[in-house]
């Protein structure tokens, strides 16, 4: 009886783990599902995109032409901030992408609170300045593909399945 308990919860627990890794792995593959909806070109785009829709949306408001109270046209800024930085997830090319991504993201950072301190004319600058570091990224991007192919190794070279005689050789 004692070895039959073992075996039914053996099944039970190897089943269950069973079915939740494999309904886990048919939905995503790590934190890759997350994110990469778009190439970080695209990701770039809609995120310059988001920045303009905020610098409008405080034009509008400077000029008086922005329905409802002020408290209102700050949330409408707010948000086209908030879903900047969101779409800037998807910027992911390498790890010095990542980087200089993160610090065009303190700006947006900075906008948004500027904006909840009323101060719009400083969040108007660190938009200007966010939008020129989104701009700058598509050259890293050029670059890095650049990288890749002075920095190849023998292990790459088999894996893309290409001849180097020269990659990994030592000066």
């Amino acid at each position: 009886m004692k070895i039959l308990k073992n075996v039914v919860l053996a099944t039970t627990l190897g089943l269950s783990l069973g079915l939740i890794s494999t309904t886990a792995s048919a939905v995503c593959m790590g934190m890759a599902c997350m994110y990469n909806r778009m190439t970080p070109i695209e990701g770039i785009d809609a995120t310059v995109g988001e920045v303009n829709e905020a610098l409008k949306a405080i034009q509008l408001r400077n000029s008086g032409g922005a329905a409802g109270t002020d408290k209102d046209s700050d949330e409408v800024i707010i948000e086209h901030i908030k879903e900047a930085l969101k779409l800037s997830k998807e910027i992911n090319a390498n790890d010095k992408l990542d980087r200089n991504r993160n610090r065009a993201n303190d700006y947006l950072k900075k906008a948004r609170s500027a904006v909840q301190g009323a101060d719009l004319a400083l969040a108007t600058a660190h938009l200007n300045e966010a939008e020129k570091r989104f701009e700058d990224l598509k050259g890293m991007i050029d670059l890095t593909q650049a990288d890749r192919v002075s920095q190849q190794t023998n292990l790459l070279n088999r894996i893309m399945d290409t001849k180097d005689p020269n990659a990994g050789a030592r000066k």
